[in-house]
């Protein structure tokens, strides 16, 4: 079943409140791997899903940023993402590998420390359109921060020149060619399922996402009647400097956890 968890193993963590482990779960019938990260107090606890960005080695999962997301109280829990990590299946871009996430939503949803009704998505990057669509394709979600997040693949596509032919080769080919590849990867067009709130995270400066993300983003979720809050930084570009990446995650978390529970 999407969610169950294979295997699990400790993992050194740079926390002595939090412990960390390797984990191996099933989604769409394959293994795939992932990293949890909770604290050692046996209580109950907010969950978060954390979505990294990237592909393959590139926006790998940092251990030290899921116990930064622990240690202001949830369970972290973070797929690698079919394909990394000596896990099964490919990845592509927030096609397939979205699933991934869902079942790692019903992962944290019946973990023994997480209030099943207090989940919620963070997505950096392109982990934004990754959060974004598992919080419409799935049930109960408490709420979504997005990061720097991608919110429309074609964009990315213009954007980025260097992505060009990862992306051709993921996707199947330009969006001039394949729109509808583009536009099935792209959450702006199926936002009307959505119910948990939004949070928009996004430098102004930013070079590997623009802000035109964020703006369209906060743009449809308006025009929709969604409830989205956004915070943007004039003077950040995609990776803030470490005393305002604290305050900010300190600032998400509070937020997070002042939603209501679903």
């Amino acid at each position: 079943m999407d969610g169950d968890i294979l295997d699990c193993y400790r993992f050194p963590s740079p926390h002595p409140g939090i412990d960390v482990f390797v984990v191996t779960y099933m989604a769409q019938g394959l293994k795939v791997k992932g990293m949890l990260a909770a604290p050692k107090s046996k209580d109950v606890y907010d969950g978060l899903l954390y979505l990294r960005g990237g592909i393959k080695r590139v926006g790998q999962v940092r251990v030290p940023r899921l116990v930064e997301f622990a240690s202001h109280g949830f369970v972290v829990f973070a797929p690698l993402y079919r394909g990394n990590g000596g896990g099964e299946g490919n990845e592509d871009f927030a096609g397939d590998d979205r699933y991934d996430a869902i079942a790692g939503l019903h992962l944290l949803r019946r973990h023994p420390l997480v209030h099943p009704g207090r989940v919620h998505l963070f997505g950096f990057s392109r982990g934004g359109a990754m959060a974004l669509h598992a919080a419409v394709m799935a049930d109960a979600v408490c709420s979504v921060a997005v990061w720097g997040g991608v919110a429309d693949m074609a964009l990315t596509y213009q954007e980025r020149p260097d992505l060009r032919r990862m992306m051709k080769r993921v996707i199947g080919g330009a969006p001039n060619k394949y729109p509808e590849r583009y536009r099935c990867r792209t959450p702006l067009y199926h936002l009307e399922r959505l119910q948990a709130p939004v949070l928009i995270i996004h430098g102004e400066r930013d070079e590997n996402v623009s802000i035109e993300h964020a703006y369209r983003l906060e743009r449809r979720l308006k025009q929709l009647g969604k409830p989205v809050t956004a915070w943007y930084f004039p003077e950040f570009t995609h990776y803030f400097p470490p005393p305002a990446n604290r305050e900010t995650v300190k600032r998400l978390t509070r937020w997070m956890k002042q939603q209501p529970t679903v």
